[in-house]
């Protein structure tokens, strides 16, 4: 009974935000029918399930306007359209999550409220998630729809902020009961299944590559594993052949975006037997492509690496000069390059530095442990 309602849930208010219903509205009143088809489908489940839940939501929508006299402009809305019929199958992935995704939310803002809306997460499963109580996390999604709230969105909107979402999502990764890569991931599925655009289609794909390496990501004990020194036995490779694919007829569209590059580089990663059969040339061929549609600080600091195994550690370093030193892992690439200049002291006091900078403790770990390895004086 559970997971067929969480698909409905989404696509039943879509329907009811498609119409010109207040979010806030719309979502409360789709959580009521919701309850109600607990209550009564283990009896009798109706042959219409989507074509009821519209039905009892439209019927709370009426009750709640009829019982409350201060929302008398959204009475004079709501009965001023002939009610949505149970016939209705459009999908409305990106509405909703256009709406979610909203540039007046903060991202961690639009992450909890897309997992509730279009996700169909409870509150208390998404606070378990960002290991929050349940009634601070109520109260971030109740401020998030009130900031939604009154802004009709008749078409989707850019579908960019929506994909910038989902991968601050996906990044997220295992945070306990809720799986947030496995849920970004599968949000991606059905935005691609809904819209035809190759930057859907490379972010899916980005996905899908990145989560092909996820099991060599980490020992039994939790400890941090470098991609060069994976056990590639143990990646997926039915979602490496998906990935690739999927990227594939992507490229062919010629609509080159920032996705799709970043995709093309994991999939040049993965389709490496060993660390020393990377095409690093490739890699930095595509990092040259990415970072001419993006001046992200981060893809500037990656391409570094790239440059350090195509021209040599000292051109890595020269690139790695023109980098903002603030952003996060600066110290620890300058460490990697270092090292592989031979320059071990330097590079044990960055790996130091960039352990007191890390943002896990899994990451802490590794670093302080590659600075022990090069250790040669104290400080």
């Amino acid at each position: 009974m559970t997971e067929p309602l969480r698909e409905l849930g989404p696509r039943v208010l879509g329907v009811l935000v498609r119409r010109g219903i207040p979010f806030a509205a719309a979502e409360d009143a789709v959580q009521e029918a919701l309850i109600e088809a607990v209550r009564r489908w283990p009896d009798r489940r109706p042959d219409d399930p989507q074509g009821w839940l519209i039905r009892v939501a439209w019927r709370k929508l009426l009750d709640q306007q009829r019982a409350d006299a201060a929302r008398q402009r959204r009475e004079v809305l709501v009965a001023s359209q002939p009610p949505p019929g149970p016939s209705e199958q459009a999908d409305d992935t990106l509405l909703l999550l256009t709406r979610c995704c909203h540039p007046a939310l903060s991202p961690a803002s639009a992450i909890a409220l897309t997992l509730r809306a279009v996700g169909g997460l409870t509150t208390a499963q998404i606070a378990r998630a960002y290991l929050v109580p349940e009634a601070t996390m109520a109260q971030r999604i109740s401020r998030a729809k009130r900031t939604v709230d009154g802004q009709r969105f008749d078409q989707p909107g850019d579908v960019r902020a929506v994909l910038r979402v989902l991968y601050l999502m996906f990044n997220e990764g295992y945070t306990g009961e809720v799986d947030l890569a496995l849920e970004a991931l599968r949000l991606t599925r059905q935005l691609a299944a809904a819209e035809d655009d190759p930057e859907i289609a490379g972010l899916l794909a980005l996905m899908l590559l990145h989560h092909a390496r996820r099991a060599a990501r980490w020992t039994a004990t939790g400890e941090l594993v470098p991609l060069a020194e994976q056990d590639r036995t143990s990646w997926d490779t039915a979602l490496i052949a998906e990935g690739v694919s999927i990227l594939q007829r992507a490229l062919t569209r010629d609509r080159l975006g920032e996705y799709q590059a970043q995709a093309a580089i994991a999939a040049l990663h993965c389709d490496a037997p060993t660390a020393a059969d990377t095409d690093w040339p490739q890699i930095l061929e595509w990092y040259d492509e990415l970072r001419a549609l993006t001046d992200s600080p981060v893809v500037a600091l990656n391409r570094t690496v790239a440059v350090g195994e195509v021209d040599g550690p000292l051109a890595g370093l020269r690139a790695l000069a023109e980098v903002d030193p603030s952003i996060p892992r600066h110290d620890a690439v300058a460490a990697y390059l270092h090292e592989r200049a031979d320059n071990r002291e330097e590079a044990a006091r960055r790996y130091r530095q960039a352990a007191q900078r890390a943002t896990s403790e899994a990451e802490r770990v590794h670093l302080t442990k590659q600075a022990a390895r090069l250790h040669t004086a104290p400080e």
